[in-house]
C-alpha cells in the first residue's frame, strides 16, 4: 500500500454560541470557525482524515502540506506510523513546525490504519477500558456567583468533577477556588487550570490555596519553559501538578518535567499538543513508568479514542462555556463517555466539510 494524495480542505467549525473567553490576556472564543482536514489517500482506497481547528488553519496547513509534508509522505507506505512520526520530528528541526501541526499526519494515518482494519482507533492501539467518567472544564465567567451555579448544574448533569480556569489574579483565583470547595462540599474532585497566567512568587501563594482546599490537581500556572521553575513549585506546594501541556518535545520534554520531580500529579497527553496519538501513547507510557498519571487534554474525537487506550489516565475533559450548562453529547447522564464504535476515528460529519471526504476523488496537485 502506498500514499497517492494528501490533500487540506477548508472547513467551516461553527463558532461557539454563546461565545465564551479565558483569563485576562488570553483570547476567547473565535467568532468565526475556521478549520482544515489533512485528508491521506492511497493505491489500495484506504483513506484517513485529521482535524485541524485553529484561527488560519487551512492556510497554515495547505502551506505546510505544499511546502513540506507532500513530498515526504507521497510513496510512502502508510502502515509504517512510527517511521513517519520521526521523520515530522526530523522536518521540524529545520521547518519549526507549529505545535498542534506536529500530530495531523499520525493521527490520520492512525485513522486511515483504522479504517482499514474495521475497527476503531481505541481497539487498534490495544483498548483499555469502555467508558471514562468526565469532569466538566469551565470557560471563564464573571462572578463567583456564576462558577458556583455552573457548578451546581454540572454536578446535577451527572459530571463527576469540576475543572475551574479562573481570571488570572493569583488572589481572586485562590479565594474563588476555596469558595468552590466550600460550596459543593469535600467529596467532589476539584481541578485548576491556571493556563500558564502567573510568575513563581504568584503560582505558589495560589498553590498553597489549593492544597487547603484539597484540589485533585493544579495545572500549568506558569509557562512551561522553565523546568526548574516547576521544580521550585513542586518543592513548596502540597497540591499535585499536572504539567507539560503545551512545551515542546512530546515524551521527550515531559521526561525532563518528571526527572526534575515538577510532575507530582503526571503530565498532559493528548494529540493536539504531544505529536499526535504516537507521541500521546509515548507520554502515558513513560508516566506509567514513573506511576503518574497521563491525563487525555481536551474533548475533541481523537482524544477520545485516547480515553479509552490509556489505562493512566483519570477522566474525559468535558468543555463547558455557558452559564446555562448543556451536557456534552459523548456525556451520558450518569457522567459517563462511552467508546466509540465506528471504524478509524469516525469524525463526525456535523463538523460541516464536504460529504465527499467520505469517498475522496479529487486528483493530486
Amino acid at each position: 500500500m502506498k500514499i497517492t494524495h494528501v490533500e487540506v480542505h477548508r472547513i467551516d467549525v461553527p463558532a461557539a454560541d454563546p461565545p465564551f473567553h479565558w483569563r485576562h490576556g488570553l483570547s476567547g472564543s473565535a467568532p468565526v470557525g475556521d478549520g482544515a482536514v489533512l485528508h491521506i489517500g492511497t493505491d489500495e482506497g484506504a483513506e484517513g482524515v485529521a482535524l485541524f481547528a485553529r484561527p488560519g488553519a487551512a492556510v497554515t496547513l495547505r502551506e505546510l502540506v505544499d511546502r513540506v509534508f507532500r513530498e515526504e509522505l507521497l510513496g510512502a507506505d502508510p502502515l509504517r506510523r512510527e517511521w513517519l512520526w520521526h521523520r515530522v520530528w526530523e522536518l521540524d528541526r529545520i521547518h519549526e513546525l507549529p505545535l498542534p501541526t506536529l500530530g495531523l499526519i499520525d493521527t490520520a494515518l492512525w485513522d486511515l490504519a483504522a479504517r482499514a482494519s474495521g475497527v476503531p482507533v481505541w481497539q487498534l492501539l490495544g483498548g483499555f477500558r469502555e467508558a471514562i467518567p468526565a469532569y466538566a472544564s469551565t470557560s471563564t465567567f464573571a462572578t463567583t456567583e456564576e462558577f458556583l451555579d455552573v457548578a451546581d448544574q454540572c454536578l446535577a448533569l451527572g459530571y463527576h468533577g469540576i475543572k475551574l480556569h479562573a481570571w488570572g489574579d493569583a488572589r481572586r483565583d485562590a479565594a474563588l477556588c476555596q469558595a468552590l470547595r466550600a460550596h459543593v462540599g469535600p467529596d467532589v474532585p476539584l481541578m485548576y487550570d491556571g493556563s500558564a497566567g502567573f510568575d513563581l512568587p504568584d503560582a505558589i501563594l495560589l498553590g498553597r490555596a489549593l492544597a487547603e482546599a484539597d484540589y485533585l490537581w493544579y495545572e500549568e500556572p506558569m509557562r512551561e519553559f522553565s523546568v526548574s521553575a516547576y521544580r521550585q513549585l513542586a518543592e513548596r506546594v502540597d497540591v499535585p501538578l499536572l504539567v507539560a501541556e503545551t512545551s515542546d518535545g512530546a515524551h521527550m520534554n515531559s521526561a525532563d518535567f518528571i526527572r526534575a520531580g515538577a510532575a507530582t500529579f503526571g503530565v498532559r497527553a493528548g494529540t493536539t499538543l504531544r505529536g499526535g496519538i504516537t507521541g500521546a501513547m509515548r507520554t502515558a507510557h513513560l508516566a506509567d513508568a514513573y506511576r503518574l498519571r497521563a491525563e487525555v487534554h481536551g474533548s475533541d474525537i481523537p482524544n477520545h479514542h485516547l480515553c479509552m487506550a490509556i489505562s493512566n489516565t483519570t477522566y474525559y475533559e468535558s468543555l463547558v462555556t455557558a452559564t446555562t450548562v448543556v451536557r456534552e453529547r459523548h456525556v451520558d447522564d450518569r457522567g459517563l463517555v462511552r467508546a466509540p464504535t465506528g471504524p478509524g476515528i469516525a469524525l463526525p460529519l456535523d463538523f460541516g466539510y464536504p460529504a465527499a471526504l467520505e469517498r475522496f476523488v479529487e486528483q493530486p496537485r
